[in-house]
C-alpha cells in the first residue's frame, strides 16, 4: 500500500500538468521532466538510488511546482487564450500541488522533530559493507543517554585476527558522514571496536 501511495504521489505532478498543458511541444517538455523526477524520486523511495527520502520528497514537491509554472508561462507565449475551463483546472491545479507541498512541509517538520528526539537507532544499511572472508554473525540495537545505536559482531572465516578484520573493513578510525540534505542535519558515525574476544561494528548518529 505505502509503495502505490508513494508512486502516486510521484506522478502526480505529471498528471496535473496534463490537465492544463496548452501547447504540445512544452507540453511534452515539461510532461517529460515531470515524469523523469517521479521516476528519480520512486527510485529513492524504493531505495534503488542512496539519497533521504524527506529530503527529496521536499525537494521534489518545491521544484515540481516551479516547473509548471514555467511551463505555463512559456504557454502564455504561444497561447494567450485563457478559456474559463482552462482557467478553472489551474485553479484546481494550484490547489492541488499547494496542498501537496504544505501536507510534506507538515510531514518533514514532523520528522524532523521525531529524529532530534534520538530515540531511533541508524538503519543497517548505514553499517558498512562486508568483503569476502568476513560474515556477520548477529545485529541488534541497543540505547543509552547518548541516544541509540546499530551494532553488529562480525568474525572471519578465513582465521584473520581482530586486529586484522578491522583493518579490512578500513575502519582502524571512526568515519562519520552527513545523513540528509535538509530536514535531517545529522551525521551517521561508523566504526570498529575490538572487545577482546570478537568484533564489533556499529552505525550510531551524531548530532
Amino acid at each position: 500500500m505505502l509503495i502505490v501511495l508513494g508512486i502516486l504521489f510521484a506522478v502526480a505532478p505529471a498528471v496535473v500538468w496534463m490537465t492544463i498543458a496548452r501547447t504540445r511541444p512544452v507540453g511534452f517538455a515539461i510532461g517529460g521532466a515531470l515524469l523523469a523526477g517521479a521516476g528519480l524520486l520512486t527510485s529513492v523511495q524504493q531505495g534503488w538510488i542512496d539519497a533521504p527520502g524527506p529530503d527529496a520528497h521536499l525537494l521534489f514537491t518545491v521544484l515540481a511546482p516551479l516547473l509548471i509554472a514555467c511551463g505555463a508561462g512559456l504557454e502564455g507565449r504561444h497561447e494567450n487564450s485563457s478559456t474559463p475551463k482552462w482557467t478553472s483546472r489551474r485553479n484546481g491545479a494550484i490547489g492541488f500541488l499547494g496542498t501537496q507541498f504544505a501536507l510534506t512541509l507538515v510531514v518533514g517538520l514532523l520528522y524532523a522533530l521525531l529524529i532530534s528526539e534520538g530515540s531511533e537507532a541508524p538503519p543497517s544499511k548505514a553499517l558498512p559493507s562486508l568483503p569476502p572472508g568476513i560474515s556477520m554473525v548477529d545485529e541488534g540495537t541497543s540505547c543509552g543517554s547518548g541516544g541509540c545505536w546499530r551494532a553488529a559482531t562480525v568474525t572471519s572465516g578465513e582465521g584473520l585476527s581482530r586486529p586484522d578484520i578491522i583493518r579490512e573493513l578500513g575502519l582502524q578510525q571512526e568515519s562519520c558522514r552527513a545523513s540528509g540534505w535538509l530536514l535531517d542535519w545529522r551525521d551517521v558515525c561508523v566504526g570498529a571496536r575490538d572487545n577482546g574476544q570478537n568484533v564489533t561494528v556499529y552505525a550510531s548518529w551524531r548530532y
